[in-house]
């Protein structure tokens, strides 16, 4: 079975240089095959980062950390923040994020003192003349803290780092619409937020009650109502499939209703189902889950139907309107991939604050702590709170920006990687391109002299061809805890 979403295919313009390659600002179509599909389904990274965290080291630690960032000054980079809030009201069944479930909002305040002296901490090693061009609070669930709490954390941060106005700065935070009202909105606004991602999931309440999480649509809907009328620019919403009781007909319910409200981002994600890692899943019953069959007709009838509705395939459970930021540099060739996803801003150095946060910092990523109790010690004792990360050496550069490259635009000249490396590519990379040979024979890429095209059958199959760059996946024995692709 094969559905093709074409768009504007008929249109399309050549694009010289590309392998057979129709311009991909007007050629947005993704084809399923589900005997490709079935095939090429096996585990690997999302690719946020290359390396990916599986390879961070303690070698990589806070002191480290503390010179590479002053040494980062030379180079003038804007800065990006994120803040991890860990705190959860509820504990939703199908999390894997790294969240504290808790009733007691008293847990809030000691937290966020620690926070304000990692700020201090983190300020101290970073020119104050950079400019924070793009800040996000995760979780968690950041709307846990009071209004007052928001506040200050946005007071405290301004105190010790310059954030760029409200014009030019891209400030975003996850939302959970029970933990939110209008008045939450209005002060989120007020202090400088001007984008949010909304959890929606399903609005189906069989879904809900399996999964933990009791969300009506109207709370979704006065939430995202009054961020319109408060101006913030951007609005995502979340939804995730293969959640138990799941089927076609339900998912394209909510689906329909969340076209209606038209936000300007959409992120559509697959429930990897791992309770042996996250021990909150083994309250989900493995009989209630869609079969594998079932979730790829909610992910074909999801890509057409919005296809069909106007937003385009970004790629990696991604979708975003024709004029939104994401799409707009898809097409200038910027767009960037981090640990928040899709960004627009891949020249910030990013500060990760907070319990687990990971920061990436010229050429490394530092995580910090990831037990509330070791975090807390290390920012007490006056110790930044990074114990792992990783600096990449040339050859992980080099893959990461082919990797990067192919995961945000479907696309890799040769001439760009050698030019910008000095390398000739098919003698690099004499031993990767090979992997992909049973690729181009099933339609997924074409590869000539000039580049790599991903073709409409291997977008969603994105992951299997970057891990044909990925030095590290040769070294892996056995299960090495990814999730499947699709």
């Amino acid at each position: 079975m094969m559905l093709d979403t074409r768009q504007n295919a008929d249109a399309a313009a050549r694009n010289p240089g590309i392998p057979g390659s129709s311009n991909p600002q007007q050629d947005q179509h993704t084809i399923f095959d589900l005997d490709l599909i079935k095939r090429y389904d096996q585990s690997g990274p999302r690719y946020t980062s290359y390396p990916t965290a599986v390879e961070f080291d303690p070698a990589f630690d806070a002191t480290r950390y503390a010179q590479v960032c002053r040494d980062s000054n030379l180079s003038g980079r804007p800065l990006s923040l994120y803040f991890h809030i860990p705190f959860c009201d509820t504990l939703c069944f199908y999390c894997a994020c790294n969240k504290i479930a808790t009733k007691d909002r008293s847990m809030a305040q000691p937290y966020l003192e620690r926070v304000y002296k990692e700020l201090e901490m983190q300020s101290a090693l970073f020119d104050d003349q950079r400019i924070v061009q793009q800040l996000h609070w995760g979780g968690g669930t950041p709307t846990f803290i009071s209004q007052a709490q928001m506040r200050e954390l946005m007071e405290q941060t301004r105190k010790y780092f310059r954030l760029a106005d409200d014009d030019h700065g891209e400030f975003s935070i996850e939302i959970d619409p029970r933990e939110a009202r209008g008045d939450s909105v209005k002060l989120l606004r007020e202090i400088g937020f001007n984008r949010m991602s909304l959890g929606v999931q399903d609005f189906d309440q069989r879904v809900q009650k399996a999964v933990n999480r009791i969300q009506t649509e109207a709370e979704t809907m006065e939430v995202l109502q009054a961020a319109r009328d408060q101006g913030f620019r951007s609005i995502s919403i979340d939804l995730i499939y293969g959640l138990p009781h799941q089927t076609v007909q339900g998912f394209m319910a909510t689906l329909e209703r969340i076209i209606e409200v038209a936000p300007d981002r959409l992120s559509v994600f697959n429930y990897a189902h791992l309770p042996s890692r996250f021990m909150p899943q083994r309250r989900i019953a493995d009989e209630d889950l869609p079969p594998p069959e079932v979730k790829l007709d909610i992910l074909q009838a999801t890509t057409e139907r919005l296809t069909e509705a106007g937003w385009l395939y970004i790629g990696m459970d991604h979708f975003a309107r024709p004029d939104d930021e994401l799409a707009l540099a898809q097409r200038d060739g910027t767009l960037y991939r981090n640990f928040q996803g899709y960004s627009t801003h891949a020249d910030c150095d990013l500060i990760g604050v907070g319990v687990t946060s990971i920061g990436k910092v010229a050429n490394t990523y530092g995580q910090n702590r990831r037990e509330l109790d070791s975090y807390y010690e290390d920012i007490d004792h006056g110790r930044l709170p990074v114990f792992r990360g990783i600096e990449l050496n040339r050859d992980d550069e080099l893959r990461r920006d082919v990797i990067t490259r192919l995961i945000c635009h479907f696309r890799l000249r040769f001439a760009d990687i050698e030019q910008c490396w000095g390398i000739d590519f098919s003698d690099y990379f004499s031993t990767s391109l090979p992997k992909l040979d049973g690729m181009v024979r099933d339609g997924l890429l074409e590869i000539d002299s000039d580049g790599i095209l991903v073709l409409p059958k291997g977008r969603l199959l994105i992951r299997n061809i970057c891990m044909a760059f990925d030095a590290y996946l040769d070294t892996k024995q056995g299960p090495i805890g990814f999730s499947k692709v699709i």
